[in-house]
């Protein structure tokens, strides 16, 4: 018996060694792992309050306006384009913004029919302040409404989000920090200054403010009293949106008297490969070339000596055009072909009508970004200069395509395909 209850105390006692052995182990490798990171919220108010604030202090923003603009606000995760601490940016897969989805969508009849008549009826009740805003900034009107009805809708759309999330959100954790960080801190300058309160600031998703959707940074350079009472007004003051609109575009080199482009016809000796604001030439010698305006007319006369560029912003597989410095002009308020195009379109339509392009779309562009990436790192691995590997096919990725396609002997469309991008990624 006695025997037996030694026996059973040696054995409980190995048990209880092995155990305290195992938790032991347990503990040292719990020891070993990184400390838990804080939770997204706390490293957002750590920011705010250790980094950002003493530049925004620097910069003469109150505590008072700092404490009002972030009270109560949390990072947005549900933005795109963010970037968690601690991990690497990586190319987006999907598109977030209609510009970079297939033309034809963009170009979609309802869409610009809704600019097109919606200027028209602007036109007629804002001709006045449009027709000062044309003599002293001598941008047409129609351009201006065009953007106006584009942004939002004649000031019909509705900014959801709160400026100063997405723009906090942006520059705390975004594949674009800097510029965003940019961008709140002219936030804050807005209301330091008395240009907006706090609760006006609604924005975009973008963190675009008021009817023109500028930037912050855009409203500090560019937004205008144009009603006179004292302060730009880009959210209520329909003049000094428009006014707003069209000194941006002087800023940014808006030529007078020049309009933005010709919708054309190239013959297929001519390159696609010559596109770009780069490769211009004077109007007569695209003419010379065989290029000519859809529908037979000839260029103006007083166009034949100054320079256009090509624009084929879907390749062979779409209409093209010759545009002048005013269309690149356009593309500042957004860097997209398709968009400066949709403005150009729309004024021309406001102005005289509504005819469509000649030209009709081909069922291009509908790509991951992450795929058009891929082909461009492997055409700039091959020494082609396609901008950067962004996932978008402007017009350096275009020219590249059709210059490696002539290259390797296939026809030259200047535009990714699926069998290109399967080939080439």
């Amino acid at each position: 018996m006695s025997g037996r209850t030694e026996g059973g105390a040696k054995e409980r006692k190995l048990r209880t060694l092995a155990v305290l052995s195992l938790l032991a182990a347990f503990v040292i490798f719990l020891l070993s792992l990184p400390a838990r990171a804080a939770p997204i919220d706390d490293q957002f108010q750590a920011w705010l309050q250790t980094d950002l604030w003493p530049e925004a202090k620097a910069k003469g923003i109150s505590r008072k306006t700092f404490d009002a603009a972030f009270i109560g606000v949390k990072p947005n995760l549900k933005l795109p384009d963010l970037v968690m601490p601690g991990e690497k940016p990586t190319t987006p897969e999907k598109q977030h913004q209609a510009e970079f989805g297939p033309p034809a969508n963009y170009f979609a009849e309802k869409i610009i029919r809704a600019v097109t008549a919606g200027g028209r009826t602007r036109e007629s009740a804002n001709a006045r302040v449009l027709g000062l805003i044309e003599k002293r900034y001598g941008v047409p009107g129609e351009i201006v409404l065009a953007i106006w009805g584009r942004e939002t809708g004649f000031g019909a759309a509705k900014m959801p989000y709160d400026a100063f999330e997405v723009l906090g959100t942006k520059a705390f954790m975004s594949t674009k920090k800097d510029f965003f960080r940019t961008e709140v801190l002219a936030a804050l300058e807005i209301v330091e200054r008395r240009l907006a309160p706090v609760n006006a600031m609604k924005s975009s998703w973008a963190g675009a403010l008021g009817q023109p959707q500028f930037m912050p940074t855009s409203f500090l350079k560019h937004a205008v009293d144009f009603d006179g009472d004292g302060r730009p007004d880009i959210w209520n003051s329909t003049p000094d949106v428009l006014a707003s609109i069209a000194n941006y575009l002087v800023h940014h080199g808006w030529v007078r008297g020049r309009g933005w482009g010709f919708e054309v016809t190239v013959p297929a000796k001519v390159s696609c490969s010559l596109e770009g604001p780069d490769q211009g030439k004077k109007i007569a010698d695209w003419a010379a070339m065989g290029i000519a305006r859809a529908g037979g007319k000839p260029f103006p006369a007083g166009e034949l000596k100054a320079e256009g560029f090509l624009l084929m912003p879907a390749g062979r597989s779409g209409p093209a055009f010759i545009v002048t410095p005013n269309f690149y002009v356009l593309k500042e308020y957004n860097t997209s072909d398709l968009y400066a195009l949709f403005i150009g379109h729309a004024a021309d339509r406001i102005a005289r009508g509504d005819a469509g392009f000649a030209g009709a779309w081909g069922p291009v562009g509908d790509f991951h970004r992450s795929d058009i990436a891929a082909l461009q790192r492997a055409l700039e691995a091959t020494g082609y200069d396609v901008g950067s590997a962004d996932g978008l096919p402007g017009f350096k990725t275009r020219r590249s395509i059709g210059s490696w396609q002539a290259k390797n002997g296939k026809p030259a469309t200047c535009f990714p395909d699926a069998s290109l991008v399967a080939q080439l990624k």
